[in-house]
């Protein structure tokens, strides 16, 4: 078949998108950024760029589509009008589906009494799958809760909470039930279903076989680490105080942990066994799933994270050199290595590596922004050695890559302007090479060049000291 993937650069759209390649069906991916797809090894997959709030690019992007997979959804909470852009973007799909003769929507929405008191979040998931059918398009639908995978929200979450508190207060919101899945049976229903015609028209619950409590799947999850823990509920703690909670202890900002701890106030169990009777697997049970994500990261193989499935956004690329407002320190040293050598040292910087210098002020820093909501520095990277266009580095997004070459990253801490740190290398005769690194800031304001030229000293230390300590490296890697 010819299928369009609505939400590739997502963390069920990335993993979704290869398996559909592997069973052999032409593949075209919708995404705002295409970079952000570079060098996944999608060498058969077509990339449009664009955007699903423009109904012309849609409508050109479906052309000669049997299938389209919908796997768009808006996460961050706080973000203006977030229901009315899912709405619209709903809207365009299934308009557009119903001019260029597709046949079938697969939409992937979220478990959840519809007369219960859902969270906004929940209630878009829900309003999405009705506008779809409000097409005349068929749709099938699945719904599902928690998603337990290496590198999911959820699962990120749940294990820096139980692998880095023995004692933990909880609300109330821990002993409502939820039947989590394993991500890998996930994607196995949105695959196989193209072979099961049953399914089209059709709106499927999908769980694996557990039906637990919050609290019980991080009791679970302490038990599958070795680990001893110890719940106690405090009902006054409220999701905004929950999600600033999550954010100081575990790698989730507060704006993307509200969403998910306002969905979990909510019972989230499949009302039908229709997906199961249509379907001849049997779903992982938790703790396997849990085994099975755990060994994903403990072998640095995470296909996509929550972190890497944010999307670009257009203002904050990289200003014009010749606009004066940008300020910048440029390091540059002549190292006795070779290209490859200062490249293989630079690209592996973050994370368990670290920042080659000054650890304990990087440290100090992403713990500054974390207290004030930002994304600290927990996230860490995805692959110990990998990089690629759009991953989550700590605090930063790797902007662009050329292996060999350069790395750019994008600032994603919080700061009162845009800032931008580049590492580049150019071979220097047979065993030499010039290693560049170049910080850059576009200060929003007053207090933009106020915190540029306050802290410039200590920039200065470390920004020269981290060059240094990488062409050190280098040197002694040769």
């Amino acid at each position: 078949m010819t299928i369009l993937v609505l939400g590739a650069t997502g963390y069920i759209g990335g993993r979704l998108v290869p398996r559909l390649l592997e069973a052999g069906h032409s593949v075209r991916c919708l995404a705002r950024d295409p970079r952000k797809l570079e060098g996944r090894g999608w060498n058969r997959a077509e990339v449009v760029r664009g955007d699903v709030l423009d109904s012309g690019v849609l409508l050109r992007a479906m052309q000669g589509c049997e299938v389209v997979y919908y796997l768009v959804h808006s996460m961050t909470s706080g973000e203006d009008s977030f229901e009315e852009r899912d709405r619209t973007a709903a809207r365009n799909a299934a308009s557009a589906a119903a001019t260029d003769g597709v046949q079938r929507i697969i939409y992937l929405g979220g478990l959840g009494k519809r007369h219960a008191d859902l969270s906004a979040h929940l209630r878009s998931r829900h309003e999405v799958g009705d506008i779809l059918r409000e097409g005349p398009v068929p749709v099938t639908e699945f719904r599902a809760a928690i998603i337990i995978g290496s590198g999911s929200a959820s699962f990120d979450m749940m294990h820096a909470l139980v692998n880095r508190l023995p004692v933990m207060t909880a609300p109330r919101w821990v002993a409502t039930r939820s039947q989590p899945i394993a991500v890998q049976d996930v994607l196995r229903y949105l695959v196989d279903c193209l072979a099961v015609p049953e399914t089209t028209g059709r709106v499927l619950d999908i769980g694996g076989p557990d039906i637990l409590t919050y609290r019980e799947m991080m009791l679970r999850f302490a038990r599958v680490l070795g680990l001893r823990r110890f719940i106690f509920v405090i009902p006054v703690l409220t999701p905004r105080l929950s999600s600033l909670w999550v954010n100081l202890v575990t790698p989730i900002s507060s704006s993307l942990a509200r969403p998910l701890i306002e969905g979990l106030k909510s019972e989230m169990v499949c009302e039908s066994d229709v997906a199961r009777r249509l379907f001849s697997f049997v779903p992982l049970s938790f703790e396997e799933a849990l085994r099975r994500a755990l060994q994903r990261v403990r072998e640095h193989a995470v296909e996509t994270t929550w972190s890497n499935a944010s999307v670009s956004d257009p203002a904050d690329l990289l200003p014009e050199e010749a606009d004066v407002q940008v300020l910048s320190d440029i390091q540059r040293l002549t190292v006795e290595a070779s290209a490859e050598h200062v490249y293989r040292v630079f690209s592996m910087i973050g994370g368990t590596t670290g920042w080659y210098y000054a650890d304990e002020l990087w440290r100090v820093r992403g713990f500054m922004d974390k207290t004030i909501g930002g994304v600290g520095l927990r996230r860490g990277r995805r692959d110990p050695t990998e990089l690629l266009q759009g991953d989550a580095l700590d605090f930063w997004r790797v902007e662009s890559v050329t292996p060999g070459r350069q790395l750019v990253l994008r600032a994603e801490m919080k700061l009162p302007g845009r800032a931008w740190l580049e590492f580049s290398v150019q071979p220097w005769g047979p065993a030499q090479s010039v290693f560049t690194q170049t910080a850059r800031f576009y200060p929003r304001g007053i207090w933009g060049l106020a915190y540029w030229y306050g802290i410039y000293p200590l920039h200065l230390l470390v920004f020269r000291g981290m060059a240094r300590a990488i062409a050190q490296r280098a040197v002694e890697n040769n």
